[in-house]
């Protein structure tokens, strides 16, 4: 029995789970639509396919090892988390108000012309979303640097060895993430109330817009 794969395996799961930027960015498209949501999950899977990828071919040691790529990625990143933050609080301003019997006032869902529900995304921007999301994440290639070498037995091949822990993390992203955008859905008719949707989208939006900032500030002070 492989004891350290066994001991690795809570490890990844608490790693999947934490909830960061990509549960922020499943749970905004989720509130969207089942398929935006699920969507952005594929994404989230895919993006750490790429840290897999890089973890295996030795390239996140040379990100890592080269600050001038790390802050290049660390910029993007901050970046793109500031900009979809923004997109959700702009989204939560533009949800329609719910009249006293909880019904939906669509004059002051528009004043004007002005105000209109949030239109739905597609699957492949959600997708596109959840990818980048994870992909910019400069903590990712120091996370897998730092852990995955922790349980490759001694005198073990290192490469199919990370190869196979890696895999175990995309594939309890590609289990946690939909079932996320799954749950959310299910509570869809009370979650998408409109005081509950709204303060939804405010909350993902200022936790995107926070971590992107985090990002920056610490990139400033480095």
């Amino acid at each position: 029995m492989d004891g350290q794969l066994i001991a690795f395996t809570p490890v990844a799961a608490g790693m999947v789970a934490m909830p960061g930027a990509d549960f922020a960015v499943v749970v905004r498209n989720a509130l969207d639509s089942r398929r935006a949501g699920v969507a952005a999950a594929v994404g989230v899977a895919g993006g750490l396919l790429v840290h897999t990828a890089l973890a295996v071919a030795g390239l996140a040691a040379v990100l890592v090892a080269e600050p001038a790529l790390l802050e290049a990625v660390q910029l993007l990143g901050g970046g793109y988390l500031l900009y979809l933050g923004a997109r959700a609080l702009a989204a939560a301003v533009r949800r329609p108000t719910a009249t006293t019997d909880g019904t939906t006032d669509p004059a002051a869902a528009a004043p004007a012309g002005t105000r209109r529900p949030p239109a739905r995304q597609g699957a492949a921007q959600s997708l596109r979303q959840g990818f980048l999301t994870n992909a910019l994440n400069p903590k990712a290639p120091v996370l897998f640097l730092s852990l995955l070498p922790q349980f490759v037995p001694a005198g073990a091949p290192a490469l199919p060895r990370t190869l196979l822990l890696a895999t175990v993390i995309v594939a309890m992203a590609l289990v946690w993430f939909p079932l996320v955008a799954l749950l959310v859905d299910r509570l869809g008719a009370w979650l998408r109330r409109p005081s509950v949707a709204r303060a939804l989208e405010a909350t993902t939006g200022a936790l995107l817009t926070a971590l992107g900032g985090i990002l920056l500030v610490e990139l400033a002070l480095s």
